[in-house]
């Protein structure tokens, strides 16, 4: 089996985070909306198994004119088994997108990941609960994968051109069960290339 530079990479640092300990981070429980944090080696596992899914940007159909973003209608976003997503369960503010002071730690083992990898394109996926109409849903979903993605570059330093936002509003609920669930309201990363 051929192993690339790019998996050898991800894999040697899976390896120096688990040997470490990634110590004072701890598991994301979605069951029990537990919302703490994935371990660096947590998120760089997930990360190695994406890339090795091969993940891609797909459009879905032919650009409609009258949609309000590009995102909303050219992008189609891979539903990821629950083991393999990177998932950081950011609150945000009643009928907001701003990213709150107190949501900021928890991408810091994230953004040191993204720094470490070498991930050539990141998809943040903005994810709401099924209150209010999917229109809406779907346009408060990508404001909020946006805030993140300059957070991510402003405070972080990913490149903006490393990352894209874009939005699935309700459709996919991390607990089905609960589509009010504060557990459904998250961002998603996806390593795409």
């Amino acid at each position: 089996m051929k192993v690339n530079k790019a998996m050898t990479r991800i894999l040697l640092i899976v390896l120096f985070l688990v040997i470490v300990g990634a110590q004072g981070t701890t598991s994301v429980d979605a069951q029990t909306n537990d919302a703490r944090a994935m371990t660096e080696a947590e998120i760089a596992a997930a990360f190695a198994k994406q890339k090795t899914r091969g993940l891609s940007i797909v459009p879905t159909v032919a650009p409609d004119a009258t949609a309000t973003s590009p995102a909303l209608s050219q992008v189609v976003v891979a539903e990821l088994p629950k083991d393999e997503q990177v998932n950081i369960n950011i609150s945000f503010d009643f009928d907001s997108s701003a990213l709150r002071e107190d949501q900021k730690p928890r991408l810091v083992a994230l953004c040191n990941v993204m720094k470490a990898t070498d991930v050539q394109l990141f998809r943040i996926v903005g994810h709401t609960d099924s209150s209010g109409s999917d229109v809406y849903n779907e346009k408060l979903s990508l404001l909020r994968a946006e805030e993140v993605k300059r957070h991510m570059e402003s405070t972080c330093g990913i490149p903006g051109d490393k990352m894209e936002a874009v939005c699935v509003g309700a459709r996919y609920p991390f607990d089905s069960a609960d589509p009010r669930g504060d557990v459904n309201r998250r961002v998603e990363f996806q390593a795409l290339s």
